[in-house]
C-alpha cells in the first residue's frame, strides 16, 4: 500500500492497495517515473494485478478527521477492498495497526518493494487525474500542473482568488489565505509549509 497527496493542501489524499500478479519491469517510485511512464505503468499494473483497490478520501474529511488518521484508514479500508486472500502486507513508511493480515512498514518501501511501488504509481495516477479534472473547474489555481502541492503559482492563487471548496482548510497555506480556517494539526503534522 501507499498513497499520494498527502503533503498538498488541495485535492483529495488518496491511498492503493496493490496485488500484484506477475512481474512488471520498470516498477518504481511513482515520484521517481516521468508522467508518461506512470501512465503506461499504471496500465500495465490495473492489467495484470492479481487485485487493486483505491480509496479517495475528500479534503472535507481530511480537515474533519486530520491528515494522518486518514491515511491510516484509508489504508485499512483499501486492504479491506481487495478481493484476495493477503498473506502479508507491505506499507510505505508507517506502520498500519489493524489490518487483516500481518503486515511490515517498509522505510522507502515505493523503492524496494514492487508491490508498494505499484501502489504508489495506482495512487499518483489516480490523483493525478482528479487534479486534471479539477483544473477543467478551477482554471484559476492550476491544478493540472502543480496538483494541488504548494508552489509560488498555487500561493498566488490562494492570496487572490481564495480557497475553492477542493482545498485543506486546515493546512496553513489555505489559512493564511486569509480565507482559510484556523490552522490545524494537518499542516503541521505533515511538516508542510
Amino acid at each position: 500500500m501507499d498513497e499520494a497527496g498527502r503533503g498538498a493542501c488541495a485535492g483529495p489524499l488518496v491511498v492503493a492497495a496493490v496485488v500484484l500478479g506477475k512481474e512488471i519491469d520498470g516498477l518504481a517510485d511513482s515520484k521517481l517515473l516521468t508522467p508518461a511512464t506512470r501512465e503506461a505503468l499504471h496500465d500495465r499494473i490495473m492489467a495484470t494485478a492479481k487485485a487493486v483497490a483505491t480509496v479517495v478520501i475528500p479534503p472535507q474529511e481530511i480537515d474533519a478527521r486530520g491528515l494522518h488518521k486518514c491515511n491510516v484508514t484509508g489504508m485499512r479500508r483499501a486492504v479491506a477492498r481487495l478481493s484476495c486472500e493477503l498473506g502479508y502486507v507491505l506499507t510505505d513508511g508507517f506502520p498500519v495497526p489493524g489490518l487483516p493480515a500481518p503486515s511490515l512498514a517498509v522505510w522507502k518501501g515505493d523503492q524496494v518493494a514492487a508491490c508498494v511501488a505499484a501502489a504508489s504509481i495506482v495512487a499518483k495516477v489516480t490523483r493525478d487525474r482528479i487534479m486534471t479534472a479539477l483544473d477543467e473547474h478551477h482554471p484559476e489555481y492550476g491544478f493540472a500542473v502543480h496538483k494541488g502541492y504548494v508552489t509560488a503559482r498555487h500561493r498566488m492563487a490562494l492570496h487572490r482568488h481564495g480557497p475553492c471548496p477542493h482545498h485543506r482548510f486546515s493546512f496553513i497555506t489555505v489559512a493564511r489565505s486569509g480565507l482559510g480556517n484556523e490552522i490545524g494539526e494537518n499542516e503541521v503534522g505533515a511538516g508542510v509549509a
